[in-house]
């Protein structure tokens, strides 16, 4: 079993003459394979909550909120476990006008261009990729259209492929892509290599990207 847990940081905000959005726009992917490394995951995110939120019962890991100790308190429990981080970083700033418009179709193209890293060529049972749900219906059926036209050629057709759309409190594992894919935005954001430094063990794949 294949698991790939999207996330991205930051906006997709084009204004940056009327308004403050990110330069930035980072789409990650944590790829792990066996039922046993996804509970395994899930456990440390469990663990931390339990430790380090003892009174607020609907915590979650989240990047942006958590501070630098319990994000390294999480990655000591987490290091040991196989997983594998792709992520491309979009720069807004020197991306063609136009295509600013259409928001969903840049996050979509994005999340195909580090789709395009994981090698699918070791996979031969089943195929999960897993996404927070903070699309629209009409954006949910999009994205899955767009993601399994463009990369069912590279694995076996006979290996069933499952795109599945759940928040980030009932999937643990989407709370640990966040802590990652926040810092690898902070990366670049605001030349924050703190947390960055703590895991960048475990990246891949990473690259800044032009989109024209």
């Amino acid at each position: 079993m294949l698991y790939l847990y999207l996330d991205e940081s930051g906006d997709l905000g084009f204004d940056f003459v009327n308004k403050k959005p990110s330069r930035y726009f980072t789409v990650t992917v944590l790829a792990l394979r066996t039922v046993e490394n996804n509970k395994k995951l899930a456990k440390t995110v469990k663990i931390t909550l339990k430790r380090k939120f003892r009174e607020n019962l609907t915590a979650e890991l989240k990047g942006s909120a958590c501070p630098l100790n319990i994000k390294k308190y999480f990655y000591t429990l987490a290091r040991d476990i196989k997983f594998g981080i792709y992520s491309i970083t979009l720069d807004k700033q020197r991306t063609y006008e136009h295509l600013s418009k259409d928001k969903e179709r840049v996050y979509n193209y994005i999340a195909r261009l580090v789709f395009d890293q994981i090698p699918f060529d070791q996979t031969d049972v089943r195929i999960a990729i897993i996404i927070d749900k903070s699309k629209t219906s009409d954006n949910i059926k999009k994205f899955d259209e767009y993601i399994i036209r463009q990369i069912k050629s590279k694995f076996d057709p006979r290996i069933p492929l499952d795109i599945y759309h759940y928040s980030s409190y009932e999937c643990l594992c989407l709370q640990a892509v966040d802590m990652f894919g926040w810092g690898i935005f902070r990366k670049y954001e605001r030349n924050d290599l703190e947390w960055y430094n703590a895991f960048k063990e475990k990246i891949q794949y990473e690259v800044q990207y032009l989109l024209k």
